[in-house]
């Protein structure tokens, strides 16, 4: 199959949403598809074989991040021409609600679409004005993906229809097996607990980490905080915020993807103390592969994510005191985390790249096979709901994309 995958965010500040989309295409390659990816990108950026950059992106404040978009004319121009020298099978958009190259592809795809939703949020004042304006664009559309019940939730509220929850993937097997740094391991007296995110974003809840290490190094002095990301002037605040107990914390800046596996290999635990805008929780998932301990925020998808607190702890969300509890419990009662780390290890493989693959595949395979039917006149689309209810309230388009059949 060729397949054609649009990610709206620029690869040249990478996040979750262009992690899960390289994954991706990298898994779909490996079983024998033909697999392009489109996504923003300034000239010099170096990039997987599989991307194709299609320019410079701009940053836009958005759902409490920065995101870099790509939108206008000359980036319209290079969807329009990747998508006629691809003669895609289908067409796979990330977030084709955002303003940039997922809805611009949206706007001129003429074959079977399949769309992801990433984002949770309670209410979206942007989703709310777009959704009048891509109504017709959005019939194009023949099966969609929730990334999480909190995605689908947002989907559901904001645009109406439904869709298939398909979860992030992660390659489970990479952290299982990474090896852990002598620097980075910890011991009963002096554990170490991990943290990876953006520094200046405050949803990423560094300020709830630093505000809780206090009372953490009171009844641990030798706990150290490994904290991986970037984002200077979060780094300045929260040293000024902690003080006599900066020297407690390590910053190591952004680390490469084995660096990442490998940290989570070496921590005693990892800690998430996000406060919001977070639609699936991946680094979580990457955390319970490495086999390490988790304490995690309540969020609704971070509770799921953790099987209910039954695979990590969970804190109340943005309660300093509650999170330095949590940890604190989590140091002393050994065989409690040993347990819910047992568990997360089978639980994780949920989330695995090989199991996520073939969700993804199944849906490909059914918005072509509908797009063919409904060409042919022969499936209505109530039966089609019927065999496949995933594909609730959407009408793929008669035209099977620019692949001859």
């Amino acid at each position: 199959m060729r397949i054609g995958i649009v990610c709206p965010y620029s690869f040249d500040a990478p996040g979750g949403v262009q992690f899960h989309v390289r994954d991706l295409a990298e898994a779909l390659r490996d079983r024998g598809h033909e697999v392009s990816v489109l996504a923003p990108a300034d000239e010099d950026t170096e990039l997987p074989d599989v991307v194709t950059g299609a320019g410079r992106a701009l940053p836009v404040r958005y759902n409490g991040s920065v995101a870099r978009l790509a939108f206008g004319p000359r980036a319209a121009s290079r969807v329009r021409r990747w998508i006629d020298a691809g003669r895609f099978d289908v067409l796979h958009l990330h977030e084709p609600m955002t303003p940039s190259l997922s809805m611009l592809a949206l706007w001129v795809a003429e074959g079977p679409v399949v769309a992801t939703f990433h984002t949770s949020q309670v209410r979206s004042r942007a989703l709310q004005v777009a959704h009048p304006l891509l109504r017709q664009s959005m019939e194009k559309i023949s099966a969609r993906i929730a990334v999480s019940e909190d995605a689908r939730r947002t989907l559901v509220e904001h645009l109406g229809g439904d869709a298939v929850v398909v979860p992030n993937g992660v390659y489970v097997d990479t952290f299982a097996s990474a090896a852990p740094r002598a620097d980075w391991q910890g011991t009963a007296q002096a554990p170490t607990v991990a943290f990876l995110g953006r520094l200046d974003e405050p949803r990423k809840g560094l300020q709830v980490l630093t505000a809780a290490a206090p009372r953490i190094l009171a009844e641990t002095p030798g706990a150290r905080f490994l904290v991986a990301g970037r984002g200077d002037a979060g780094r300045a605040d929260a040293e000024a915020a902690l003080g006599p107990h900066a020297a407690a914390f390590e910053w190591l800046g952004g680390i490469s993807d084995a660096d990442k596996a490998s940290l989570l290999r070496s921590a005693d635990l990892y800690v998430a103390p996000q406060t919001g805008g977070e639609s699936f929780g991946i680094v979580l998932v990457e955390a319970m592969s490495a086999g390490t301990g988790v304490v995690a925020s309540d969020l609704g998808a971070f509770r799921r994510v953790l099987d209910d607190g039954a695979a990590g702890r969970l804190f109340r969300t943005g309660e300093p005191d509650d999170l330095a509890a949590a940890v604190l419990a989590a140091l002393a009662d050994r065989s409690g985390t040993e347990e819910r780390r047992r568990r997360a290890l089978r639980f994780v493989r949920h989330f695995d790249w090989s199991t996520v693959t073939d969700q993804v595949a199944a849906v490909y395979e059914m918005a072509v096979a509908a797009s063919d039917a409904l060409g042919e006149g022969t499936v209505r689309q109530d039966l089609l709901a019927q065999r496949t209810p995933w594909l609730l309230g959407r009408r793929p388009r008669a035209r099977v994309g620019g692949a001859e059949r």
